[in-house]
């Protein structure tokens, strides 16, 4: 007789990168045993009925802002990953701008704990910065999975790696095959623009947008590219903005740069005239940029010059997104829970396919990260981390309803088609029927144990900072010329 499993999902259409296939799954423990016809399904202590619904591999959202430990009037590990839970999201990564600044091991220790609440599995992203450079490989052995450089500034206030400093990370980096996201904007530009700006007692919302051209993108991506290429590093470009600078990502790529690059449902869905009616609400950075910019990166999702789907979750308490200028709003609002129903409804509109959309939202991050095969599909083998949704489901975004501490959205008000009707992380049921179990607290856990990263691929290393401390062997070991020069004679 088969063993019993503990759950058997029937009757559902199960979506990977390249189908839809009609399909149930067998889940015992934290894996999937067993994915086929409802026939060949071993015998289960529970079942769920699907039809009509579509299971999704969790979403893996590699770039959110928890705030934790730091700012819990913005949010917390607990409301956060609640909020991934109900968004249909299984995996997150946490940024390193929190208060204490995620550079040193102290550091990531309370970031550690904090994350002990959590509804979702996790990633925590370590600071590179010109003061962390020496703490890289001691931050990994503690538990970061990767690094983030704030190329541009932001919130909190982070100094911008000197150029120096990012080469030297990434040439500590690339020979670990860990892989840097990168917030790529020129913070000189910026803060230049800036300032002339509040001089010239410019506040309103568009002053953002004027202060940060696609130009300031373009720029920092090329420079990141350059680096990155030389080293071998393996770089992330973060909330990728501007159809401007797509062309870089393609070159790199094409020339065989480990690149990945993400945008964000506000880029592709808001534009200026968004922000005129909305203000601050919509301050971000990168920003909100024109109209034109929107169908050039839907055309580089669908062409893969941009790999994912991100949200760039940064809460912020409302009174902190609706001040009278520009300049003193937040910039960030929460987005982990809206991505999944926002760009379902995209599906529906015939925008892009579910199996677009899983590649956006599950597998590319999977790889990216060293995940994919424990996560980012449905089969046997993996983690059961499956979105159970409900394509047809048609609904309203209310920000009142949020799950994030920050219920201040300019989705507010956007009506959708395609939910998530149930989140299972690893087996386990952390939203069910639209309702978070609140009982699951605490079951997500670092993919720190799971991740495998691939076979590194440095390169230039006899130009690395380290490899050229010491004088090479047949060099004199001081400026003073090897043998007797008659210096009168030329």
């Amino acid at each position: 007789m088969r063993p019993e499993v503990d759950l058997v999902i029937r009757g559902a259409s199960v979506v990977s990168p390249d189908a839809i296939v009609p399909a149930s799954v067998a889940i015992a423990g934290e894996q999937i045993v067993a994915v086929g016809h409802d026939d060949t399904m071993p015998p289960a202590r529970e079942e769920l009925r699907a039809d009509g619904l579509f299971l999704l591999p969790g979403a893996i959202d590699s770039h959110v802002h928890f705030r934790d430990p730091g700012y819990p009037h913005k949010e917390t590990w607990r409301t956060g990953s609640a909020a991934a839970a109900l968004g249909g999201v299984t995996t997150v990564f946490d940024m390193p701008n929190t208060s204490p600044a995620t550079g040193t091991v102290e550091a990531l220790r309370l970031k550690q704990m904090a994350a002990e609440a959590s509804y979702c599995d996790f990633g925590i992203h370590g600071l590179l910065g010109d003061d962390t450079i020496e703490r890289l490989e001691e931050l990994l052995d503690a538990g970061v999975t990767s690094f983030k450089a704030f190329v541009g500034n932001t919130f909190g206030n982070l100094p911008a790696p000197t150029d120096g400093a990012l080469l030297e990370g990434f040439e500590t980096l690339a020979p670990l095959g860990i892989r840097t996201v990168v917030h790529a904007e020129n913070s000189s530009i910026l803060f230049r623009r800036q300032k002339k700006m509040q001089d010239a007692g410019r506040i309103d919302a568009l002053a953002h947008l004027a202060a940060r051209p696609a130009v300031a993108e373009i720029e920092a991506i090329g420079r990141v590219l350059t680096l990155a290429e030389w080293t071998g590093a393996r770089v992330h470009i973060a909330h990728h903005s501007a159809a401007d600078s797509l062309f870089l990502l393609r070159e790199a790529k094409r020339r065989g740069v480990d690149v990945t690059a993400e945008t964000c449902p506000q880029y592709l869905l808001l534009n200026t005239e968004h922000m005129r009616k909305l203000g601050g609400v919509m301050r971000l950075n990168p920003p909100i940029r024109e109209p034109r910019h929107n169908q050039p990166l839907w055309d580089a999702l669908m062409d893969g010059t941009l790999d994912m789907i991100a949200t760039d979750h940064a809460p912020h308490a409302p009174e902190e997104k609706t001040r009278e200028s520009i300049w003193d709003c937040d910039c960030g609002f929460p987005g982990v829970e809206t991505q999944m129903p926002l760009m379902l409804t995209e599906v529906n509109r015939g925008r892009a396919t579910l199996m677009d959309y899983v590649r956006w939202s599950a597998v590319a991050p999977a790889r990216a990260w060293g995940l994919y095969g424990t996560k980012g599909v449905i089969a046997p083998g993996a983690h059961a981390d499956i979105a159970i949704v409900d394509m047809a489901r048609q609904g309203v975004l209310s920000q009142n309803k949020l799950q994030s501490i920050s219920r201040i959205s300019p989705w507010n008000g956007r009506p959708v088609q395609g939910y998530p009707l149930h989140t299972l992380l690893r087996g386990r049921f952390v939203m069910r029927e639209g309702r978070l179990v609140e009982d699951a607290v605490g079951w997500g856990r670092s993919v720190k144990a799971v991740q495998k990263m691939p076979t590194p691929r440095p390169r230039n290393t006899e130009h690395y900072s380290r490899a050229i401390l010491e004088t090479p062997p047949g060099v004199p070991p001081t400026a003073v010329p090897a043998g007797e020069v008659d210096w009168s004679a030329t």
